[in-house]
């Protein structure tokens, strides 16, 4: 099967890694001419959980020749106008695209290259683009294993191509076939809005997020706006890595305290991990803020739903987007007027 992966930065240099090391070839294809270059001349390198050395191919969209029968998106959603617009040209008809992009993507997707070729899925683990040719696994290896990905079809239905998907991604960890992928995609956009999300507006590790008391009450209401966007929109929940993230939808205020041992049970094995979209600033890049937490937002809008922590990490993300700026834990304190009725829970 001939295979892609578009996009082979942080995540995409692992998982093309672990894939040629389970004797599934696959290309990875990446814009960053010096970083394609090194994975050619010296191979993938892992470190960080993991200590890995693997021989790939790599080439840049330019080099791409023929037609690939399965295709992995890894590249932000900022430029998918221009990579999907580009890769109709690989595609033959019987072709599947698996977006394991964040957010919700696969309908934009499907309307540039057909909705008979594009499954999604959920990315279960983080990482960080070291330099070319390597990348740091941010995520304990042993969750990587247990909760690598998770996939299905829009559609819902458990079509056989998605055990030739599955085939491929098992190569680095447990890869589990859904038939609710809106629900996952919307658990996934919790994931992310709450820890990259603060991450990203604080210039800082998870792990700094867990140990800051406003900034870990801050996630617990950022999830608890998600849950209810995703609600609006007609879908529940599902759970992930073991967990059912329907409990992070609060009935009232004291709630909270019962679900921050969750928070950190599930985001604990993630300390160490800088959000992709934090990355981006430090590169002086766009973010996905307006796919991530920005899709909370507009849901909310939509439905008639107030989404001011969101609405808050976006504002912050946008704003040092703007003018080229990494943000500080300072603006932590930019959270303090929402957090005013909730801080007599951090006593």
């Amino acid at each position: 099967m001939r295979t892609a992966i578009i996009g082979a930065g942080s995540l995409g240099t692992i998982i093309g890694a672990l894939m040629a090391k389970g004797g599934r070839p696959v290309h990875l294809v990446d814009t960053n001419r010096a970083h394609v270059e090194a994975l050619n001349r010296d191979g993938a390198r892992v470190i960080g959980e993991m200590d890995l050395l693997v021989p790939v191919e790599a080439l840049t969209p330019e080099q791409m020749t023929g037609r690939y029968d399965l295709v992995f998106l890894l590249n932000k959603q900022t430029a998918n106008q221009a990579v999907l617009t580009h890769l109709q040209a690989f595609l033959h008809p019987d072709s599947t695209v698996c977006t394991l992009q964040n957010g919700i993507p696969e309908p934009s997707v499907a309307a540039i290259l057909g909705a008979s070729r594009t499954i999604g899925g959920a990315v279960g683990f983080g990482a960080t683009w070291v330099g070319p040719g390597v990348s740091r696994l941010t995520t304990a290896a042993q969750t990587v294993r247990n909760f690598a990905f998770e996939i299905g079809e829009i559609d819902g239905t458990l079509r056989p191509r998605l055990r030739a998907v599955q085939d491929y991604l098992s190569c680095v960890g447990r890869t589990e076939l859904l038939s609710d992928l809106m629900g996952i995609r919307w658990s996934k956009v919790l994931m992310n809005a709450t820890f990259s999300g603060m991450s990203a507006a604080l210039g800082c590790t998870f792990g700094e997020v867990l140990d800051d008391p406003r900034a870990l009450l801050c996630v617990a209401l950022i999830a608890n706006e998600t849950a209810r966007a995703a609600h609006a929109e007609g879908h529940r929940m599902a759970a992930m890595q073991g967990e059912d993230f329907e409990r992070f939808l609060l009935q009232t205020p004291a709630d909270i305290p019962g679900v921050l041992p969750l928070i950190r049970k599930i985001w604990t094995p993630h300390r160490q991990l800088r959000a992709s979209m934090l990355q981006d600033l430090e590169k002086g890049l766009d973010t996905e803020i307006a796919f991530i937490n920005g899709v909370v937002s507009q849901a909310g809008r939509r439905h008639g739903l107030s989404t001011p922590f969101n609405d808050r990490v976006v504002e912050l993300v946008s704003a040092a987007q703007s003018i080229r700026a990494v943000p500080d834990f300072s603006n932590i304190d930019r959270f303090d007027t929402l957090l005013q009725p909730y801080l007599a829970l951090l006593d």
